[in-house]
């Protein structure tokens, strides 16, 4: 059993490992462009080859980013069916517990796209992969839209947060119309993406170096596919997009839930048990 010396020791060195961990983040972010860009261009092809290039090159940084943060001793992770993640043209919805979640997903996606903060484009740590991978900047919701449908058609899977922010820790789900919209326009199937993280660690208007007192892990479970024609209404597109929103935040909620993430989780919501790939 470890001593209470030890426990201490073992925190500070995850403080010391996150810090690395976010330097090497920030550094990556500013030395990708550099490294991978004139391959890019070097290499035949067009436009769509150079993008899904860049988007292969970001996921693979991304995966090695994790590994790294699993051998510093920061988190252990699981991702049920890692294989399904990467079927084409998915729209994947996903809860957003923590500040690293857009970093796994992008790290089991080999051809993800993202809507990002228009801020994050001007950020030097983050404004080259975003301008990399061709990443869709949130200026002008239509232009949005009609950027993720486009998107979704040249086979890229499309990652939202419908929050739209990270979840402040014991609130309830408060999902933003947007991700609704975009499922009705492209009419494809939503893919929720159930995200755990326990216990809890680096969430909204948290420092990244308030660690957990213990190694976090970080769970990804993979839902099946929710068909939107039913929500289709073809004479009020916003009412359609309310009752899908609506929707989803419930389901959202269900789910965590059922995987303990909300104190008055029911007795009878169960997820069912699937294949998991377990990273200790």
């Amino acid at each position: 059993m470890a001593t209470s010396f030890q426990v201490l020791l073992n925190k500070a060195w995850r403080i010391v490992a996150t810090g690395i961990a976010f330097s090497l983040f920030g550094l990556g972010g500013m030395l990708l462009p550099l490294l991978v860009v004139p391959l890019i261009y070097l290499l035949p092809g067009d436009r769509v080859d150079r993008e899904r290039r860049a988007k292969a090159a970001i996921h693979y940084t991304m995966r090695g980013f994790v590994e790294i943060m699993r051998g510093l001793g920061i988190l252990t992770y699981s991702v049920e069916t890692p294989a399904a993640f990467n079927q084409p043209g998915k729209l994947i919805l996903a809860n957003h517990p923590s500040l690293i979640d857009v970093v796994f997903l992008i790290a089991f996606i080999k051809r993800a796209d993202c809507v990002v903060k228009s801020a994050l484009v001007r950020n030097p740590f983050t404004r080259g992969p975003i301008g990399l991978a061709g990443y869709i900047a949130n200026d002008d919701p239509e232009k949005v839209i009609e950027a993720t449908v486009d998107s979704l058609a040249r086979g890229n899977s499309l990652i939202i947060f419908p929050e739209g922010t990270r979840t402040t820790p014991g609130a309830e789900l408060s999902f933003q119309r947007g991700a609704a919209n975009i499922a009705l326009r492209a009419g494809v199937p939503v893919t929720p993406v159930v995200i755990t993280c326990e216990p809890t660690t680096l969430t909204k208007n948290s420092p990244w170096y308030r660690v957990p007192s213990r190694r976090f892990h970080f769970t990804m479970r993979l839902q099946p596919d929710i068909e939107v024609h039913s929500f289709v209404q073809a004479d009020n597109q916003s009412r359609a997009a309310r009752r899908l929103t609506r929707f989803l935040q419930e389901y959202f909620t269900r789910e965590l839930r059922a995987a303990g993430n909300f104190p008055d989780r029911s007795s009878n919501e169960r997820s069912t048990p699937r294949l998991e790939t377990t990273h200790h």
